[in-house]
């Protein structure tokens, strides 16, 4: 894109536009990089939006917060329709100050997490990730 004369999104041909992943995850630094960087490697993507809250597995697998779901919500609508995104992942990670339960617990969440994104509609692929304590991106 040409800084002097930039152009947006919606006035470039859909085959002309940079691509997206979509990413909901913890607001945590130190897991931002790896899922940024596994994204653009395994689905040759230009650009990851990033969907954080702290341990937001938490509240899309049934923490009765509406106010939370929405925003979350409201942030994938954009990735999915303005960016057309490819894919979203949604994960979970160790060590998780906004969501202290251990990893199977975690796991869980992010089953419900799917369960729910799935519900909204986007019929893009939805793919789990986890962060391991190496901050190293799985596949689960």
């Amino acid at each position: 894109m040409d800084k002097k004369h930039p152009v947006k999104l919606a006035d470039m041909k859909i085959d002309e536009r940079p691509s997206f992943a979509a990413s909901i995850c913890c607001m945590d630094g130190r897991i931002q990089l790896p899922i940024i960087a596994f994204l653009k490697k395994k689905y040759g993507v230009d650009y990851v939006d990033i969907i954080s809250e702290p341990g937001p597995i938490k509240y899309l697998n049934g923490n009765v917060n509406h106010a939370v779901v929405e925003t979350i919500k409201k942030r994938v609508k954009i990735s999915a329709e303005k960016h057309r995104a490819k894919v979203i992942a949604i994960s979970g990670h160790f060590d998780c100050a906004g969501n202290p339960v251990d990893k199977r617990r975690q796991l869980a969440q992010i089953e419900g997490s799917v369960k729910l994104v799935e519900s909204w509609g986007y019929g893009l692929q939805i793919i789990r990730l986890w962060v391991d304590h190496e901050w190293k991106v799985r596949v689960i």
